[in-house]
């Protein structure tokens, strides 16, 4: 499921960050380009150097909040390395109130671990988001169990759509699927367009221009795609005369053991290092 909401961005009450990386840098951009008042922003993240931390007072936040403070947020996105998590979940819990949505997007870290750090009863969202987040184009994957209710759901789902588009999953382990495909997926397509670039060199192109060329089709058919109603697979056939060029290129990469078989195997690869990872 898939929903947007218009007008500025009103969570309802505070929001409180924890960590303000790369990921949550993208997500607080989008929160203060969608006109998330900055007055009700509240920042923790004591391993940004003092550059960032400037930054951030620039942007109107509040940064490194003291208990009093702040009280009962809307919301706690924690957006903090997993490696670091056992110091940081506890200073999140400490600001947590009985109505607080806690939105995860810690890669492996799973709802049995997230309630003990704050509490059996805490309503919380485990989401995966991807790194075009950081041009407002991600895609994240979320879950909410029955602690959550719709208006918390629905506060999770707008802070989570300004970096992207979002959808719900049914079962938390679906959240390592997620994470196989769309959480890893855009170093799959890097790939490609390495991939293509070397072969455009292997065909006899200068390299340079065997680079653009496979980066600018990448760039112009995702936003075909973006742009057309129609699924992957009738895009495909749009471009595949029959015994063309186009029909020699898919013949090979269409053969039993060829990109479907081996994105396959890709896939569930990283899905399975994700459900290690949650132990």
């Amino acid at each position: 499921m898939n929903a947007h909401y218009s007008g500025p961005l009103d969570p309802g009450g505070p929001v409180l960050l924890i960590g303000a990386g790369k990921m949550g840098s993208a997500l607080l951009e989008g929160w203060l380009n969608r006109g998330l008042d900055p007055k009700t922003v509240f920042v923790v993240d004591p391993a940004l150097p003092d550059a960032s931390l400037d930054r951030l007072k620039g942007l109107g936040v509040t940064v490194g909040p003291q208990a009093g403070d702040l009280s009962n947020p809307a919301a706690i996105l924690v957006a903090v390395k997993p490696q670091i998590a056992e110091g940081a979940l506890p200073v999140a819990a400490a600001f947590a109130g009985p109505s607080t949505v806690v939105v995860s997007i810690m890669a492996g870290t799973t709802l049995k671990t997230l309630s003990a750090a704050f509490s059996a009863e805490a309503a919380i969202v485990r989401a995966m988001p991807n790194t075009p987040a950081a041009v407002g184009r991600g895609i994240t994957g979320a879950f909410a169990d029955e602690t959550v209710s719709e208006r918390q759901r629905a506060v999770a789902q707008k802070l989570l759509e300004a970096a992207g588009d979002v959808v719900w999953v049914s079962e938390e382990a679906l959240i390592d699927a997620v994470t196989g495909v769309s959480g890893s997926g855009p170093a799959y397509v890097f790939l490609l367009v390495e991939a293509m670039a070397k072969a455009g060199v292997a065909a006899g192109l200068p390299a340079d221009v065997a680079e653009t060329l496979a980066r600018k089709t990448v760039e112009g058919a995702g936003e075909l795609m973006r742009q057309s109603s129609e699924p992957p697979a009738i895009l495909r056939r749009n471009v595949t005369s029959p015994n063309g060029t186009t029909a020699a290129a898919l013949g090979v990469l269409m053969a039993d053991d060829g990109l479907e078989p081996l994105v396959e195997r890709a896939v569930l690869a990283a899905t399975r290092r994700a459900k290690e990872l949650a132990g």
